[in-house]
């Protein structure tokens, strides 16, 4: 567990510093919806009708923005291997490495998505059902994200192999994450929705640190 503390400090204290890699992303978030937002034109209604796919699908692809950098800049300068030889078990490693790019890049967009909501044009009534889909999402995503980046450490072209593997598993995510808010408009249930995102959390959190923690083995073998 202090390994764990220690790297996740580390990690959460590293983002701070390079503030640039946030704001990057938010602004990612951002201009993608407002390019949805001018191709379909200037009808709220029509609008209105595609914000909660609008809303997930430019979060999903601001949160694979970052998950490159999740391992490789450490995998380049040799820290990757110094926490392996200190002892550190590599399942907690990745589990504070994946927490931390949630804590920065995840909590960026829960905090950026009303806002970009409210461009789309989102009915109110949704708004509660976009921050709850999309906290029980955003972790998937980075814990999906991790096993993508272990398993392209050290490859040329990395980011784009990471997206070849990656985009397919958020497409789950993103169904459900965007018929919870479809739902809120609607006015029917939201229970089904949230359930399976709970679920499919639990899953990820239980598979994906020792997925990637044999893929971060493999690429330091």
């Amino acid at each position: 567990m202090s390994g764990f503390a220690a790297i996740l400090r580390r990690e959460i204290t590293l983002s701070l510093r390079s503030q640039g890699d946030v704001m990057t992303v938010i602004a990612f978030f951002a201009i993608a919806a407002a390019l949805f937002a001018f191709g379909v034109g200037p009808e709220l209604n029509v609008q209105s009708r595609i914000s909660s796919g609008v809303v997930w699908t430019t979060a999903l692809l601001a949160a694979l923005l970052s998950l490159e950098r999740l391992f490789a800049l450490d995998y380049e300068d040799g820290t990757l291997d110094q926490l392996v030889l200190s002892g550190v078990e590599p399942v907690a490693m990745v589990l504070a490495k994946t927490m931390a790019h949630w804590l920065t890049t995840g909590v960026a967009l829960l905090i950026a998505a009303p806002a970009v909501a409210l461009g789309l044009q989102l009915p109110s009534q949704a708004y509660g059902a976009l921050m709850i889909s999309l906290l029980l999402g955003t972790p998937t995503l980075s814990l999906l994200g991790a096993v993508g980046a272990a398993l392209t450490l050290g490859a040329k072209r990395g980011g784009v192999l990471l997206s070849l593997l990656v985009l397919p598993l958020y497409i789950p995510i993103l169904i459900f994450g965007a018929a919870a808010v479809e739902g809120a408009i609607l006015g029917v249930a939201t229970n089904a929705p949230y359930l399976v995102l709970g679920g499919l959390l639990i899953a990820a959190l239980t598979l994906c640190p020792w997925a990637a923690a044999v893929a971060v083995r493999q690429a330091l073998e």
